[in-house]
């Protein structure tokens, strides 16, 4: 799982300042130091939830805290106060763990259906071999794009929603889905270029 590195800042004096709240606050209005306070405040139990939670070796496990704390911001608008703030971003991260998990059991189902194919021949194992790594390079590179792109694709193209269901999930216009997918291809045919039939 290849994730680009956000740049968490820290908040003007020190986190103790402002409520759980007002940072879930100030995120939804894009404030960085706002989401660097929560990140510094709360990191260390959201890799420790997800540590439980997911069972991943540390790699993935810092990916996970990454991903979820990168979902913060559009997630903190429709934060509504019911729960603590902990608790919600324990939520935020149990979507990002299934996310991971569904991305985890579909990679293995691939390669185990690769491995139960038949091979009658050295042609056949060859074949066999170059669809594994195109399928290596295919998921190699749907984990190398931008994380909205990434979750427009998945969400449309792997788990067959529509460009609505999608866009009410990822909080945004249709418009935008169908844009981020277009992109999102041609990411993906620039990254395959020569693998892919």
């Amino acid at each position: 799982m290849t994730r680009t590195v956000l740049s968490f800042q820290r908040s003007a004096g020190t986190p103790a300042e402002m409520s759980d709240e007002a940072l879930v606050a100030a995120c939804a209005t894009g404030d960085g130091s706002a989401l660097g306070a929560l990140f510094d405040r709360h990191h260390d139990g959201v890799r420790r939830f997800l540590g439980r939670l997911s069972g991943t070796d540390d790699r993935d496990l810092d990916d996970l805290v990454q991903a979820t704390f990168e979902v913060v911001p559009r997630a903190a608008r429709r934060f509504d106060g019911r729960a603590p703030v902990r608790t919600w971003l324990f939520g935020t991260a149990v979507n990002v763990a299934r996310h991971h998990v569904r991305t985890e059991m579909r990679r293995k189902r691939l390669a185990a259906t690769a491995a139960e194919q038949p091979r009658t021949d050295v042609r056949d194992a060859g074949d066999d071999v170059l669809a594994r790594e195109r399928a290596a390079r295919l998921h190699d590179a749907i984990a190398a794009l931008p994380i909205k792109l990434r979750e427009t694709f998945v969400l449309v193209y792997l788990e067959g929603l529509s460009g609505a269901e999608a866009a009410t999930i990822l909080d945004c216009r249709e418009g935008a889905i169908w844009k981020r997918l277009h992109e999102a291809r041609a990411r993906l045919r620039d990254a395959l270029a020569g693998v892919l039939p």
